[in-house]
């Protein structure tokens, strides 16, 4: 187990820095950038004087820019503050170059200052960090707790009328996106076309701090319901199939029909033998889950509910091509996801010594 751990911490390596290349060159090659971001700004803002001024000055800024800029909406601006805008930003740098030192910065957990808000990345991410990691894990313990009961029902009950129907449920709401199911809920709930039952937007409410502890609790749940329950709705289907499965598996091996033969009654067989053998492959994928719900689900949802989180962060970035917050972010949640599927690896191997994963691959 200790030569597989060791050879998974050193492919990370070569991992890490692949995923942050493709990303690196992607978002290089798409249109617009924080100095493009911020000379548009200063067109806009130059535009609505020159409108309330009636247009005097728009033949001056046209006149007095450079017209070979690379940059769209540059004319009008002085190109030595285009030349200090780029050096401020590290683009007056060959892209290559930049790459580099941002993976030497990177891999001491240097991760710079946010371009537009006036702190670092670490500190962004703290910040938001508990929001998200709050919902993913309502919403893992609310997923857990209807998957696996679900499913082994349905595997037990395997065939019959309630099978079927659940089956029809759990496809719809596997092909159907969590947003789109957040949409519903907002449309008939939150004051869309039907119901005002419960809020639209945050965690809490504004006079959250003066209320009781009582009152806190039941402000924060009653602001949860929405946003888990379409994270919920979306999210457990696949474990319900993978429950169901797995029981299926068990259930016609051999040493079932031996404790059946020696007389042991069927909800002793299930969670006495069946149970623990059917749950490996459910405890394993546990990592996994966290991380697609934290770090793809939760995204959108957050963004719908105007949730404070990493998903809101990391949108708000995006669009504003925030670079430090983007490839921080990504680089942090990267090495995060790989250690936790190490962890499930391991964790599979410890519950069931029979598996070895070192000789399987290699």
């Amino acid at each position: 187990m200790l030569n597989y751990t060791l050879r998974r911490l050193l492919l990370m390596i070569p991992t890490l820095f692949g995923i942050m290349l493709i990303n690196f060159v992607i978002v290089q090659a798409a249109p617009g950038g924080p100095v493009e971001q911020i000379l548009s700004k200063i067109r806009g803002q130059s535009s609505d004087i020159d409108s309330r001024l009636g247009g005097g000055n728009a033949e001056v800024h046209q006149s007095s820019g450079d017209g070979d800029s690379v940059y769209r909406g540059a004319q009008g601006i002085d190109p030595e503050f285009i030349k200090e805008l780029e050096k401020q930003f590290g683009f007056d740098q060959p892209a290559y170059k930049r790459f580099f030192i941002m993976i030497k910065n990177y891999a001491l957990f240097d991760f710079g200052n946010s371009y537009f808000r006036d702190t670092s990345v670490l500190n962004l991410v703290a910040q938001k960090l508990p929001v998200s990691i709050s919902i993913g894990l309502w919403t893992l313990l609310l997923v857990y707790l209807i998957s696996i009961p679900l499913g082994i029902r349905k595997a037990v009950q395997d065939g019959s009328a309630f099978d079927i129907w659940t089956s029809g449920v759990i496809i719809v709401t596997y092909a159907v996106p969590s947003f789109l199911f957040a949409l519903f809920l907002i449309v008939f709930f939150a004051g869309g076309s039907f119901f005002t039952w419960f809020p639209l937007r945050g965690l809490t409410s504004e006079d959250w701090e003066m209320m009781s502890w009582s009152g806190k609790t039941l402000d924060y749940l009653w602001h949860l319901i929405l946003p888990i329950s379409a994270m919920v709705i979306g999210g457990f289907a696949k474990l319900t199939l993978l429950t169901k499965n797995s029981f299926l598996d068990e259930i016609n091996k051999q040493y079932v029909i031996t404790a059946r033969a020696k007389g042991l009654t069927e909800k002793r067989v299930l969670y006495g033998h069946i149970f623990r053998n059917a749950m490996l492959i459910v405890i394993a994928g546990f990592p996994a889950a966290f991380i697609g719900i934290l770090f793809t689900t939760s995204l959108l949802i957050e963004v719908l509910f105007s949730l404070d989180g990493l998903g809101l962060l990391g949108f708000e970035s995006a669009m504003n091509r925030d670079y430090p917050v983007m490839f921080g972010t990504l680089y942090m949640f990267t090495l995060i996801g790989m250690f936790l599927h190490l962890i499930g690896d391991l964790t599979y191997m410890l519950v069931d010594r029979r598996i070895d994963l070192a000789a399987s691959r290699g």
